[in-house]
């Protein structure tokens, strides 16, 4: 998410675009778009971590106030931090190496990170990777919960009560964080398909006090099936990764759906850059999701001013049985993509070829 900016002209995704991908880009029928060209080379083992560590669970990546170092929450080596003594927040620099971490002990299962205008950091504790290993579910007194820390890992506030809450309560599985420019803070909640399971985004105002909610779980107009990902354009329009419903739902202040694309497929993490460039992590297609199994996974990136797509940066697993491939994705302000992964437990970095 880049806060809005005046625009700036088009800039050089040099691909031809085929009328068709525009044409039907609101149609839920849509060919896959899957055959476009890949301008990105892969950079594995970019970020350095501490000797002995290893990667765990990745799905929270964003980029530092500086436009140049990366941020990452990841799950403490396996897939949640229950009883881990390591710190699940990290700051790299452009050279990839570690320069600062902290939140150990704080947070179940990272999921998604924002970096606000003034460089705090805010962190999401989905509590939903529990029981996959762990032994069995979260603890009543931690988890669906959002944690604010200063640019430094001061800690400075939680939104949610510990443990969670439903209905008139939050959180429950929260997924994804976003601030506004006058501060209002813009969270995604709901990591169920099951029928009347949360899906709803709540606007907080700077202080942490619920201003509205909007959406509930469905497939139809006003809903919503795992709202993952949130991302804002350049005229400050709302993009919602509405992903058990493979697609952006694109609302304005009040919550006026402008638009729906389903041409980036299924959506598991949005960024849109200050050119009006967007980046959709697509970790859930294929052979992982039977029912869009016609949509290969990976990154789709193209335009959110036309909603044309231009580069796709496709999974190389095949048929894997489970997430696959970049769930969350940030991009600096040279342009390298960064994608982080659940399944393969890894941070990749993808520079122009």
């Amino acid at each position: 998410m880049r806060r809005p900016a005046p625009w700036l002209a088009v800039p050089a995704l040099a691909f031809a675009v085929p009328a068709l991908l525009v044409a039907q880009a609101s149609s839920p029928t849509m060919p896959a778009v899957n055959d476009l060209p890949n301008p990105y080379r892969t950079v594995e083992g970019w970020a350095k971590l501490p000797e002995g560590r290893t990667w765990g669970s990745t799905s929270a990546v964003a980029i530092d106030k500086d436009g140049k170092s990366i941020w990452v929450a990841e799950r403490c080596g396996v897939n949640n931090c229950l009883g881990s003594p390591l710190p699940s927040v990290l700051k790299f620099d452009e050279k990839g190496t570690l320069v600062r971490s902290f939140g150990a002990g704080m947070i179940l299962s990272p999921h998604g990170i924002h970096v606000d205008k003034d460089g705090n950091v805010w962190v999401v504790d989905c509590a939903c990777t529990l029981g996959r290993g762990a032994g069995g579910g979260p603890p009543a007194d931690k988890g669906h919960q959002i944690h604010k820390f200063s640019p430094t890992g001061e800690y400075l506030m939680s939104l949610g009560k510990p443990g969670g809450g439903k209905d008139s309560a939050f959180f429950w599985q929260p997924n994804a964080i976003v601030t506004a420019p006058n501060g209002d803070i813009y969270v995604a909640e709901g990591h169920s398909s099951s029928a009347g399971a949360n899906a709803r985004v709540l606007v907080f105002d700077k202080n942490g006090g619920l201003r509205r909610t909007w959406g509930t779980w469905g497939k139809g107009v006003g809903q919503m099936d795992q709202p993952h990902a949130l991302a804002f354009d350049s005229r400050g329009r709302l993009y919602i990764g509405d992903r058990g419903n493979d697609r952006i739902l694109i609302v304005d202040k009040d919550f006026k759906i402008l638009d729906t694309w389903y041409q980036f497929s299924r959506p598991s993490g949005i960024w849109i850059d200050a050119k009006d460039n967007i980046y959709v992590a697509d970790s859930e297609s294929g052979s992982v999701n039977p029912p869009h199994v016609a949509w290969k996974r990976g990154i789709r990136i193209g335009s959110a001013r036309t909603g044309a797509v231009t580069a796709f940066i496709p999974d190389p697993a095949t048929n894997p049985p489970s997430t696959s491939s970049a769930e969350g994705v940030a991009v600096d302000a040279a342009g390298n993509i960064y994608g982080a992964e659940v399944g393969q437990k890894a941070l990749k970095r993808y520079e122009r070829k």
